[in-house]
């Protein structure tokens, strides 16, 4: 505890049990603790505005700990550099992830820069993520908690970013984490994990996307072309997707649920199969667009590792072929339901090594 005596950490306080038992261990731990909450979406009149709550939530677990707590209002950095970016995504017919987006360019960069501007030693998050130093290098490690891992959301952070920062939650599993806060009384010991889009909130995608993007109807139809009803716009459809088609009972189909297996943004088209394992839903591989790597070292011209290509995913071994502008991963079994704007995220023992956006699916 001594070496951390009068070091000062700022602690990204989203109002959650996370960062709260963050701030907490921290404080345990010795550091000189204080909180940042960070405003990253500007609400329109009549709106419920969630990040009110969470900031009060935020306030009081900050009072029971007796540290001071910033604000920062980072919304027009969040539109510029995040949402706009997820708009266009959308626009091109892809399932961007804001998510990774938002630890990239406001988690660890407009808030690490505030954060060091008011005389931070270190930034910190609840993020469920382990960092290693050897060798001089900081290194992105899963959490112990597999369950909760959260490093697919932070491939797109960099070594110089991570070695400024604490995940004081990389040896704990959720529920001790509730424990903890529960002990210490905090408020928000029992709230629920957030969902949604990042720092937007918990709201329906299809009625928030109409604010900014036009959709017209078009057609569902099969492998075999025949249409089996309508659309309400296929940018918002993606691979895998088995809510919100409204198509069933099919004269000479089976009673198989129905799956998105593709879509065309030209012909406003989306295409759907019959069952879960359907093989127009597997893929063999993919390409992807030019890996960003965590930490700067020689490209390889081939690897062989894993690949992860959603959050909770199962990790599947591959090969992955580093081209000029693109890299093939060839994994040595089907994965169901790719979505291009979506991540590969590539890990070799536990250790996140980067990964880029989803170009397509190579198809098995």
């Amino acid at each position: 505890m001594a070496n951390n005596v009068g070091k000062k950490v700022v602690v990204g306080m989203s109002g959650g049990v996370d960062s709260s038992v963050a701030a907490l261990l921290l404080k345990e731990q010795g550091y000189e603790v204080q909180g940042l909450f960070m405003q990253n979406w500007q609400n329109e009149p009549g709106e419920v505005c969630t990040s009110e709550v969470d900031f009060k939530d935020a306030s009081k677990v900050c009072d029971a700990l007796d540290i001071p707590l910033h604000k920062a209002n980072f919304s027009d950095e969040y539109w510029d550099r995040v949402f706009k970016e997820f708009l266009s995504e959308h626009e091109k017919g892809r399932t961007p992830n804001p998510d990774i987006l938002c630890n990239r360019e406001i988690k660890f960069k407009s808030f690490l820069d505030y954060a060091f501007k008011i005389g931070a030693d270190h930034i910190a998050t609840g993020h469920y993520a382990r960092l290693v130093i050897e060798n001089g290098k900081t290194m992105l490690m899963r959490a112990d908690d597999l369950n909760k891992d959260q490093t697919y959301f932070l491939h797109e952070v960099k070594e110089s970013e991570f070695a400024k920062c604490l995940f004081p939650l990389q040896d704990l599993p959720k529920n001790e984490v509730r424990r903890i806060a529960e002990k210490n009384n905090f408020i928000n010991y029992d709230k629920k994990d957030s969902v949604g889009i990042c720092f937007v909130g918990e709201r329906n995608l299809r009625d928030f996307l109409k604010r900014f993007i036009s959709f017209k109807p078009g057609d569902i139809k099969d492998s075999d072309g025949l249409i089996l009803g309508e659309h309400p716009g296929a940018l918002l459809f993606t691979q895998g997707q088995r809510q919100g088609l409204n198509v069933g009972g099919v004269k000479n189909k089976s009673e198989l649920p129905w799956y998105v297996y593709d879509k065309s943004i030209e012909l406003n088209e989306v295409y759907v199969c019959q069952g879960g394992l359907n093989p127009l839903l597997m893929s063999s591989g993919l390409v992807m667009e030019p890996m960003k790597w965590i930490n700067d070292s020689k490209e390889p011209e081939s690897l062989e590792c894993e690949v992860q290509v959603r959050h909770r995913g199962k990790p599947v071994k591959c090969n992955v072929v580093f081209g000029t502008n693109e890299v093939e991963i060839y994994f040595k079994e089907p994965i169901r339901a790719i979505a291009p704007g979506q991540s590969a995220v590539l890990y070799s023992n536990n250790q996140c090594l980067g990964g880029g956006i989803i170009a397509k699916s190579i198809q098995v």
